[in-house]
C-alpha cells in the first residue's frame, strides 16, 4: 500500500504538504484534485523517489513496479510505435540481451532469454503497442511516422500510450486528457477501469474523474483529505462541510439568480423550452453543489453584445478544406442568435475546420457564407495562446482594446479571471498554459461577442475555471458553437448536437451516451473497411453491425417522445385530479355559482378528452421504442 506519515513536503520556501496522512490500498484508483500550485505534481514527484520528504515518512512496497507519463520527449527520431515499446522497459533490455547472445552464439543463454521474453508477452508486443496508439487516434500510417513529425499535443499522447505500455503496479498520470479529443477520452477510461494496479489521477475534467475513479484526495492548506467516491460525490461532500459558511450561501444565492433570470425569460419560448429545461435541472443541483467552489477566483461574465443581427451567419452548400483537400461538403447551417450547439465526430472529421471556416479564418472552397451585418465573433482556439503578446501584461492586452477605459474598471474585470495585483501587470511570457488561455477568454469576454466559436475552450484549464466558464456560458444570450472534450460543459451549455463525419455535417438525435455507442460502431466498420473481407459471413457481420448502429440511431428521439407523452400526461392527471377536488366541494352546486360549475365540468370533459388522447399517444410510442429495442437485441 502507499502510506504517507506526519509528511512534510517544501519546494524551495513553499512549503506544499505538512503534517499530511494518506492511505491507498493496492487496486484503488484515486483522484488528485487540488488547486494550480497546490503541490500535486510534486507529490508525484515524491512517490516516483525524485523528491524526498522534509519531514514524516512516504512507504511504498519495494518491489513495486512505478509508470508514469512524461512531460517531455527525449527521442524526436524513434518510429511512433517503437517509442510506445519503449515504456516497457523491461522488455527492451531482454531484447538487447537476446541480441548480444545471438552475436556470441550463446545458445544456453538463448533458450533462458527466449523464455524470459515469452514469459514478458514479447511476441505480442508490437501489436499491444499498435492498440493502444489506435485507441489514442492514431493511424496505422502514423504509428510508422518519426515522433519528430508529431506536433506537440500528438507527442503528448505518444507520452500517454508508452505509460500504459509499461507493466506496473503503479499508474501516475498528469493531466492525461489534456491534448485528447472526446473519442480518445472515451477509450481512454474503459482502459483505465480495467487498469488491476494502483492508479493516481491528477485531472480537471470531472466526468472523467467519476468514469475513473473511486476515491478523490483533495490536497488543500497543506494537508490532504481523502474522500469515497467520484469527483461528484467529493463535491456533494465538501459542500456539506463549507454549507454554513455564509460566503458560500451569498455566492450561491446570486448564481441561483442568474439561472433563475435565464429560466424566465426563455421558459415560455418555444425555441429556449429545451435550454431553460437543461438550465432547471442545472438548478435542481447548484444548491447541494455551489457550497464546495466558494473559494473559488474566479467569477466573470460575457459583456452583452451592443447589437444583433439575425440569422447571425448562414452557409449553403459549402465545401470546406484546405488548398484543394475537401474536408466536408455540402454544408449547411445557419446560426440563429441564442443558438447553442456542441459538435461531435471522430478526430479528424473536420471540426475544427468547421470553426476556423465559421470564424473566417478559413475561405471556404465553394459555398455560399453570409454574415449578419452586427455578427460580433468571439473565436478561441489552441494557437490564439501562442499569438500573445509574451512581453505585454494582461492589463496591457486589454487596454490596446480599450484605449479610453479607465484602468480600475480593467483591472476589476481581470480580477473575474483571478489577475489581480501583480499578476495584472507581469508580462505573458512567464505564464502557465491555463493562465494564457484565461487571458484569451477574457480578451474574448471583453469584446461583446453575440457568436462565440470555442475549439476545445477547457484545455490547461484547472476545474474551478471550468466552473467559472460553464457559468458564464448558461448566462451568455448570443449563439455558440462549441469543440470539447468536456462532457459536463457540452451538456451544461448546448442544446443540441451536430454530427461531423464522413465528410458531412447532420444533426445528430441523442445524448452524449448515445454519441460513445455511435463511436464504437463507428470504430467497428472502420476496423471492417480496413480488413480484408474473405467470406460471405463477415460481410452479414458487418451488415449486422449496421444496423445496429442504424436502429441506436432511431432509438433516442423515440424515447424522448415516450418521455415527453409521460410528462404531459402526468400532468394532464394532475389537473384532473385537482379539478376533481373542486367538483367535490358541495357549494360548487348552488344555483349562484351554476355558471362556475358549467365551466368546471367542460374543462373536466375536455381535460378526459386529452387524457384519453395522451394515453394513447404514449401507449402507441411505448410499443414502437419497445419494438425497436427488440429488434436491436436480434441484431446483436
Amino acid at each position: 500500500m502507499i502510506r504517507l506519515n506526519d509528511l512534510t513536503l517544501q519546494r524551495g520556501p513553499q512549503r506544499l504538504l505538512e503534517g499530511a496522512e494518506l492511505t491507498l490500498h493496492p487496486g484503488q484508483k484515486a483522484g488528485l484534485v487540488g488547486a494550480n500550485g497546490a503541490g500535486k505534481s510534486s507529490l508525484f514527484a515524491l512517490l516516483r523517489g525524485e523528491l524526498g520528504p522534509d519531514g514524516g515518512d512516504c512507504d511504498l512496497p519495494p518491489d513495486w513496479r512505478i509508470a508514469h507519463m512524461r512531460q517531455e520527449v527525449d527521442n524526436l527520431e524513434r518510429l511512433a510505435v517503437d517509442y510506445v515499446l519503449d515504456g516497457d522497459v523491461h522488455l527492451r533490455q531482454v531484447q538487447a540481451q537476446l541480441a548480444d547472445a545471438e552475436a556470441q552464439g550463446d545458445g544456453t543463454r538463448l533458450a533462458r532469454l527466449h523464455a524470459e521474453f515469452d514469459a514478458a508477452d514479447g511476441y505480442t508486443a508490437d501489436a499491444r503497442a499498435r492498440k493502444l496508439l489506435a485507441g489514442l487516434g492514431f493511424t496505422s500510417e502514423q504509428m510508422d511516422r518519426r515522433v519528430g513529425d508529431f506536433s506537440g499535443g500528438w507527442r503528448m499522447r505518444l507520452n500517454l500510450a508508452q505509460a500504459l505500455m509499461c507493466p506496473s503496479d503503479l499508474l501516475l498520470l498528469d493531466e492525461p486528457t489534456n491534448h485528447l479529443d472526446l473519442d480518445a477520452i472515451l477509450w481512454l477510461e474503459d482502459w483505465l477501469t480495467g487498469y488491476p494496479g494502483t492508479l493516481l489521477l491528477i485531472s480537471h475534467d470531472r466526468d472523467f474523474l467519476d468514469a475513473v475513479v473511486g476515491h478523490v484526495i483533495h490536497l488543500e492548506q497543506r494537508t490532504l483529505t481523502l474522500y469515497r467516491g467520484g469527483y461528484s460525490a467529493f463535491e456533494r461532500t465538501r459542500a456539506e462541510r463549507l454549507a454554513q459558511q455564509q460566503q458560500a450561501f451569498e455566492k450561491q444565492q446570486a448564481q441561483r439568480a442568474h439561472m433563475e433570470s435565464f429560466i424566465r425569460r426563455f421558459k415560455a419560448k418555444a425555441t429556449k423550452a429545451r435550454q431553460a429545461q437543461s438550465r432547471i435541472k442545472a438548478l435542481e443541483r447548484l444548491e447541494e453543489l455551489a457550497p464546495a467552489h466558494v473559494d473559488s477566483p474566479f467569477d466573470f461574465r460575457f459583456r452583452e453584445a451592443d447589437k444583433v443581427s439575425s440569422p447571425l451567419l448562414d452557409m449553403a452548400e459549402g465545401r470546406l478544406g484546405y488548398g484543394d483537400k475537401a474536408v466536408l461538403d455540402k454544408v449547411k447551417l445557419q446560426l440563429a442568435p441564442g443558438a447553442r450547439i456542441g459538435l461531435l465526430g471522430p478526430n479528424g472529421a473536420g471540426k475544427s475546420t468547421l470553426i476556423k471556416t465559421l470564424a473566417g479564418e478559413l475561405a471556404p472552397l465553394a459555398g455560399r457564407v453570409t454574415r449578419g451585418e452586427n455578427l460580433v465573433v468571439g473565436y478561441f482556439a489552441q494557437h490564439q495562446l501562442d499569438a500573445l503578446d509574451p512581453k505585454a501584461s494582461p492589463l496591457l492586452h486589454l487596454q490596446r482594446l480599450a484605449p479610453q477605459e479607465r484602468e480600475q474598471t480593467l483591472r476589476d474585470f481581470l480580477g473575474g479571471f483571478d489577475f489581480r495585483g501583480e499578476r495584472c501587470d507581469e508580462p505573458v511570457l512567464r505564464f502557465s498554459g491555463g493562465e494564457k488561455a484565461r487571458l484569451a477568454l477574457a480578451l474574448i469576454a471583453w469584446g461583446k461577442p453575440n457568436l462565440l466559436l470555442l475549439d476545445e475552450p477547457t484545455n490547461h484549464l484547472d476545474l474551478e475555471m471550468r466552473l467559472a466558464l460553464t457559468l458564464a456560458l448558461q448566462e451568455f444570450e448570443g449563439a455558440v458553437v462549441v469543440v470539447s472534450h468536456d462532457r459536463h460543459l457540452l451538456k451544461s451549455t448546448t442544446d443540441e448536437f451536430l454530427l461531423v463525419a464522413d465528410g458531412r455535417i447532420v444533426e445528430f438525435e441523442g445524448d452524449l451516451e448515445d454519441y460513445a455507442r455511435w463511436l464504437i460502431d463507428f470504430r467497428s466498420r472502420q476496423q471492417t473497411a480496413d480488413t480484408p473481407v474473405a467470406t460471405g459471413d463477415k460481410t452479414d457481420r458487418r451488415a449486422q453491425r449496421q444496423a445496429a448502429a442504424a436502429l441506436r440511431q432511431q432509438l433516442a428521439p423515440h424515447k424522448r417522445e415516450v418521455d415527453k407523452l409521460e410528462k404531459e400526461l402526468g400532468q394532464v392527471q394532475a389537473r384532473l385530479a385537482a379539478l376533481e377536488v373542486q367538483l367535490g366541494d358541495a357549494s360548487l352546486y348552488e344555483a349562484a355559482r351554476k355558471d362556475e360549475l358549467r365551466e368546471r365540468l367542460a374543462e373536466q370533459a375536455s381535460l378526459k378528452a386529452q387524457e384519453s388522447s395522451l394515453e394513447e399517444a404514449w401507449l402507441e410510442a411505448l410499443q414502437a421504442l419497445e419494438d425497436l429495442q427488440a429488434q436491436l437485441e436480434a441484431a446483436t
